[in-house]
């Protein structure tokens, strides 16, 4: 049912929330508190922290002052005590707050604390008289996801409204059995409690029990599509190759350890006739490719055709040219098919594709057209798993009869974590870097020093070698003060580096351009690429040395660490400056890890430990549906009882035939978006 019939809603108001993708009422009912406000307690003038938000009960102590220091801007400032302390509240563009004060009213107020020389100030606080119930103070506050024109006490009251007209008609998928066995809550009580709790363990219970369902249902899902795999039809069975030995041999280098076990894990897999559906996860420069031609080759000797997808064009030339140099000899033929070829050509690769003509095939999602037929599709590989979801795989996997599936990633992720992000496959992981592989050396620094970093890149790139510069956003935020792509590259191309040939790039440019160009940056006809986080997955440049990262505060960990991969390439010393604006004490600790260790796994654990997931890690750069409440990281301990919960049930019931799993059916086909086709319940 639309959400415009909700008691308070209407046409109008439902507009606004279908912006915030509320469009049912059962999207309000599961629509969230990003957090809570503990408004109960009174906290004393005395008492306050810096930065914290608090309410106080005070007394207007003296008349209000309105100033406007500017057209368009005016400050209003209210004296008021308490019997510890003197504060003024603080409120902007808001001057009737002047005429509702008077002196002598007691008040509570509700605010963000600020500290400095004039004393303490609270920064546009609610305020309600002492004596009179409001709705807003006294109580655990829901805080809501907003978005324009859309208050938080409007929230509340639809909430309200939505819960009080429907919650009974909101059905329990759990069954009976799991939900007694397990103490977990009703479904109503959950929702009324998780919106409105009264103290932390009504709401750490409501948690539980709606955590606990979320990733029950994405854990089945999970692992339906990896039974499917492992059960429906018996894979290839691949032959043990000798030449491969020969192929190793004429290596400029040797396999390093971690590199040798993969390729053994990956041989079994091929060698039997199960299907792979392997993750090959690896830092930044661990040498995955190399492990994938191994792979293909593998598969082309045992007479079958083999396809790369990559998330770029660029990419999957890149790969395309590692390919074909390493494969032409052995009389193996690859060929690229990506986007923007022409149509005779796209035609004529087409045709030798299904003829089996071209042994290997590498490209963008072009390769899972429908147009494009394998003649025996043997070895499908994808890399940079998480910018393609379940289903790209999926389509992947469905143009051969049951074909090998490998699936490579840069993303370090703690194992216990990926075991469980990446339920549907079994993971390989490359824990060493080749030998010889240069450190990039990492500095941070503050704002005062940004002068001497880019007299440091103009020295490197006199020298012969190229830059990046790296920051947050494409545009300026006027809610934040962080230098955008664009205004920068303006900025540098003018000031900084006049003299040296700049290159933007950011996700708003059309991929043509993008590929141009990183192209340009390629080949060195620029010397500096200003740009924003669309080059964490990116081409090689060997003779990019050095990075300079903006606002560095901004990014997490993890990220910070995967841009730092697109230098160090060559045979050069390399630098990766990471620019920290914050003097936040959180930040800092993160710049200390980024400048101690190389290695991206520790990285990734340090990033949960310091500020849990971030976006870094949301689940849908995993191809994962999105999760409304439950976090992969923090609800650690649900999520392997869920995990457990799972594999018993499907133990008892492979495809949920159960009449008591019928809601779960339901809820795991439209967790995975209602079309895959890999979930089977036959």
């Amino acid at each position: 049912m639309s959400v415009q019939y909700v008691k308070g809603v209407g046409p109008k108001r439902a507009k606004k929330l279908n912006r915030i993708n509320i469009e049912t009422v059962n999207d309000l009912i599961y629509y969230f508190p990003r957090t809570y406000e503990d408004r109960r307690t009174i906290k004393k003038i005395i008492d306050c922290q810096e930065g914290e938000k608090a309410t106080l009960k005070v007394l207007v102590c003296g008349d209000s002052a309105v100033n406007r220091p500017r057209k368009g801007l005016t400050i209003t400032k209210v004296p008021v005590r308490d019997d510890t302390g003197f504060a003024y509240l603080v409120w902007f563009n808001q001057e009737y707050f002047a005429k509702r004060l008077k002196k002598g009213q007691t008040i509570k107020v509700n605010g963000k604390v600020k500290k400095n020389f004039k004393g303490l100030e609270i920064y546009n606080p609610e305020i309600t008289t002492a004596d009179k119930f409001d709705n807003r103070f006294d109580r655990v506050l829901p805080i809501y996801p907003l978005t324009e024109k859309l208050t938080n006490n409007e929230m509340i009251k639809l909430i309200s409204n939505v819960l009080k007209e429907y919650i009974d008609l909101v059905e329990d998928v759990l069954p009976e059995d799991i939900i007694k066995n397990f103490n977990l809550w009703s479904i109503k009580d959950a929702l009324l409690n998780i919106h409105f709790p009264t103290d932390r363990e009504s709401y750490t219970k409501a948690k539980e029990r709606l955590a606990f369902e979320e990733l029950l249902i994405l854990q089945l899902g999970l692992l339906m599509i990896k039974n499917k795999y492992n059960i429906e039809k018996s894979g290839i069975k691949f032959k043990k190759v000798q030449e491969i030995n020969e192929f190793l041999s004429k290596l400029p280098f040797e396999l390093t350890n971690a590199q040798k076990r993969v390729l053994k894990e990956i041989s079994k897999d091929m060698e039997s006739d199960k299907t792979m559906n392997r993750l090959v996860q690896g830092d930044v420069g661990s040498g995955k490719t190399i492990i994938a031609i191994l792979a293909i080759f593998k598969a082309v000797k045992s007479g079958y055709q083999a396809v790369m997808m990559a998330p770029t064009e660029i990419l999957a030339r890149q790969h395309y040219e590692s390919i074909n140099e390493m494969l032409s000899e052995y009389d193996i033929k690859c060929e690229l098919l990506v986007g923007s070829i022409t149509n005779s050509k796209k035609k004529e690769i087409l045709r030798k594709i299904r003829n089996g003509e071209i042994d290997v095939i590498v490209g963008t999602h072009a390769v899972i057209q429908n147009n494009v037929e394998f003649n025996r599709l043997g070895l499908a590989i994808t890399d940079e798993q998480h910018r393609f979801g379940v289903r790209q795989r999926a389509a992947l996997s469905l143009k051969g009869e049951n074909p090998d599936v490998l699936v490579m990633t840069a993303t370090p992720i703690p194992r216990t974590l990926a075991l469980i992000l990446y339920g549907d496959l079994d993971i390989s992981i490359i824990d060493e870097l080749p030998p010889g592989r240069k450190k990039v050396e990492t500095y941070a620094i503050n704002n005062n020093m940004k002068l001497r970093a880019y007299n440091f890149v103009k020295k490197q790139v006199k020298e012969g070698r190229q830059g990046y510069i790296v920051c947050p956003l494409v545009e300026e935020s006027d809610s934040m003060n962080i230098q955008s792509a664009t205004e920068l590259y303006e900025k540098l191309s003018k000031e900084y580096f006049a003299d040296l040939k700049l290159g933007l790039l950011h996700g708003k440019m059309k991929a043509k351009e993008k590929d141009e160009v990183m192209n340009k940056f390629k080949n060195g006809d620029i010397d500096i690429l200003v740009s924003t986080t669309v080059i964490e997955v990116g081409v090689n440049v060997p003779n990019a040395n050095i990075m300079v990262i903006e606002n560095a505060e901004r990014f997490g960990l993890a990220q910070l660490h995967q841009l730092r991969g697109r230098v160090g390439r060559g045979n050069y010393q390399s630098y990766c400056i990471l620019i920290n604006e914050s003097k936040n004490k959180v930040a800092r600790e993160r710049m200390r890890i980024m400048e101690r260790t190389n290695n991206g796994f520790i990285i990734s654990e340090k990033d949960l430990e310091l500020r849990g997931p971030g976006e870094f890690f949301g689940t849908r750069q995993h191809g994962l549906p999105d999760l409304k409440i439950a976090n992969i990281f923090a609800d650690m301990r649900i999520l392997k009882m869920a995990q457990k919960v799972a594999n018993k049930i499907l133990e008892r019931d492979p495809h949920l035939q159960d009449n008591k799993y019928k809601k779960l059916r339901n809820k795991i086909t439209n967790m995975f978006d209602s079309k895959i086709e890999d979930i089977s319940f036959n």
